[in-house]
């Protein structure tokens, strides 16, 4: 069983910073990709950023140019940089793994951005 824990979370004022963390229990090159989701209330869980298994990475249009994906795979890690935060980031930030055939997701770490 895989098991992704997120972290990095927290309150932050409108143009600050914050760094996500996902801790993942398997080498990261076990997975075709890795990403960031978020959920807002009463929104549908969205993507934010992918990183797939040979570098390349995709953004929402609405982080490009403020967020960056990375990886360690030497940490087994995948962080979320957030730059120049925005109110409407507000949002529970959720970590997931894919594999060929079934997705794995972490718990959740809240991100509140005030204005």
């Amino acid at each position: 069983q895989v098991q992704l824990v997120e972290s990095g979370g927290g309150l932050v004022q409108a143009g600050g910073s914050l760094r996500l963390s996902c801790a993942v229990s398997r080498s990261l090159r076990s997975f075709v990709s890795m990403g960031w989701y978020r959920q807002a209330p009463g929104k549908q869980r969205e993507l934010v950023a992918l990183i797939i298994s040979g570098g390349n990475t995709n953004y929402a249009d609405s982080v490009k140019g403020r967020f960056t994906i990375s990886r360690d795979n030497a940490e087994n890690t995948v962080n979320l940089q957030m730059n120049s935060l925005k109110p409407e980031d507000t949002a529970v930030y959720y970590c997931k793994a894919v594999t060929l055939g079934y997705n794995y997701w972490g718990q959740g770490t809240q991100v509140t951005v005030s204005s």
